[in-house]
């Protein structure tokens, strides 16, 4: 699939499968994640290929596309004097919903973001996260089969952005909705997601499940409370090739005895062993690898 705003090509070729579960979608600003949401939504037209969202294509049947799904923007322009409430069983109806129905709905939506005591208040006097999670709960009101998510963690403080991406992750799991979230921030989308499509200028150059994408090689870490350099020594004199990475150990595995000789140069050092496992690469690695 193609975009292009004139002489721009926002999206290039794009071709990519969505599955099932909470999929990142990971570039740079500027990579093009923002205009492929407005493309699976129908809000812009694409120049090129073949797109079909929940068996529809939002080009020609985008009414009924959208009332299937759920969107939460980036943006934080909200009525100010409008309150939660209204907000949300307004897009309830906008999906479909009969009015006695959507204000039910709404004031469902609104206590299961943790809003359910704020729900009369004006988005005005409301914090960015308040304003976050009512675009949330705008988002699930009327029960969608999908939810795109816009940066929804933009503009909240650390805690704030803990509570939200465990609250996507219930929503996910809870109700069985798939979401497609958009970040440019990598460990937040290794939290919370199955799969993750990496976009760079406007094209995929990776994508599939986080436990696919993310190579487990030959090697073992072993992460303690301290000293990792004495037990790097302890075990080369054992006859490992050991090297330090930070607060761990990193060992070519394969040999034999090796785990032994990690619990007792461990337990010779007095040290707390935090995490003995196979080394595996972080998203950040993979995403490093396929931006170049």
């Amino acid at each position: 699939m193609t975009k292009r705003y004139g002489p721009t090509v926002a999206l290039d070729r794009l071709d990519v499968d969505i599955g099932p579960g909470i999929t990142g979608l990971l570039g740079a600003n500027g990579a093009g994640k923002t205009t492929f949401i407005a493309v699976m939504l129908g809000l812009r037209s694409r120049d090129e290929g073949e797109l079909t969202v929940l068996d529809g294509d939002p080009g020609t049947s985008g009414i009924g596309v959208r009332q299937r799904i759920g969107f939460a923007p980036e943006h934080h322009d909200l009525p100010p004097d409008v309150q939660a409430a209204d907000l949300v069983r307004h897009l309830a109806e906008l999906h479909g919903i009969p009015r006695h129905a959507a204000i039910q709905r709404a004031n469902d939506a609104l206590w299961h973001v943790g809003l359910g005591e704020e729900r009369f208040r004006p988005i005005g006097t409301m914090s960015t996260g308040q304003r976050q999670r009512v675009k949330l709960a705008g988002a699930i009101a009327h029960d969608p089969d999908l939810v795109l998510l816009d940066e929804p963690t933009d503009g909240l403080d650390p805690l704030q952005r803990d509570d939200m991406l465990a609250l996507i992750g219930r929503i996910g799991s809870d109700f069985g909705i798939d979401i497609v979230v958009s970040s440019h921030q990598l460990e937040e989308v290794e939290r919370i997601c199955d799969a993750v499509v990496i976009l760079d200028g406007g094209a995929v150059v990776r994508s599939g499940r986080l436990s696919g994408l993310r190579r487990v090689d030959d090697r073992l870490r072993v992460t303690v409370d301290g000293r990792p350099e004495e037990l790097a020594a302890r075990l080369r004199a054992r006859g490992f090739d050991a090297v330090v990475d930070g607060a761990s150990v990193v060992v070519v595995d394969g040999a034999d005895g090796l785990h032994d000789a990690v619990r007792d140069a461990v337990a010779e050092l007095g040290v707390g062993l935090r995490r003995l496992g196979p080394l595996r690469q972080t998203l950040e690695d993979v995403y490093l690898e396929a931006s170049g």
